[in-house]
């Protein structure tokens, strides 16, 4: 494969569209159930590691990561060249959902952190983490879509798709890192 040729996978190319939207919107949607109730009602376990105490610094590394490859992704697509695209954004796949794990994790042991910085900063951080909570719902089922789009070379659609996904992604990974810095800093 050079970098003039999109990659992509026979089998895919099988799967209709309406059915690879209803399972990746079933997918998302148990997603998103269960990190709901990990963080609003379940609440933390008892815990004492620094190991723990230390994935929020992890998961806003991650974060910038996906960041930056996504950038880079977008860059390479810019110039044509399919096959570094598909590297940068399967690592930004890769590093999403290493945070996923690891954000999940913490929150089994941890639960929510609530945020006390009073002022005009108060209002600011909740528009940002109330924007990153909707996007975030929404992120994953279009990452899946882009992903199937393209891997099934149905590339004008994934095209189309991925305008909407990248601003999305970009947005929700680095509200991430705002939230992280934040809670730092007020709570």
């Amino acid at each position: 494969m050079n970098s003039g040729e999109p990659f992509t996978i026979d089998l895919l190319k099988d799967i209709s569209l309406a059915k690879a939207i209803g399972v990746i919107l079933l997918i998302s949607a148990g997603a998103l159930g269960f990190l709901f109730w990990l963080i609003y009602f379940k609440g933390g376990s008892e815990y004492g590691s620094t190991l723990i105490d230390s994935l929020p610094a992890l998961n806003a590394l991650l974060n910038s990561t996906s960041a930056v490859l996504l950038l880079f992704g977008y860059q390479a697509i810019r110039k044509r060249d399919f096959q570094r695209h598909m590297k940068f954004n399967l690592t930004a796949f890769v590093t999403s959902a290493f945070f996923l794990i690891s954000y999940v994790i913490y929150h089994n042991f941890h639960g929510s952190t609530p945020f006390t910085g009073e002022g005009l900063i108060r209002p600011l951080y909740f528009f940002i983490l109330i924007t990153h909570i909707i996007l975030s719902a929404l992120v994953m089922p279009l990452i899946l879509t882009s992903f199937y789009l393209a891997f099934s070379g149905k590339l004008k659609l994934h095209r189309k798709v991925s305008k909407v996904t990248l601003p999305v992604w970009l947005y929700v990974s680095v509200t991430g890192v705002a939230v992280f810095f934040l809670l730092r800093a007020y709570s």
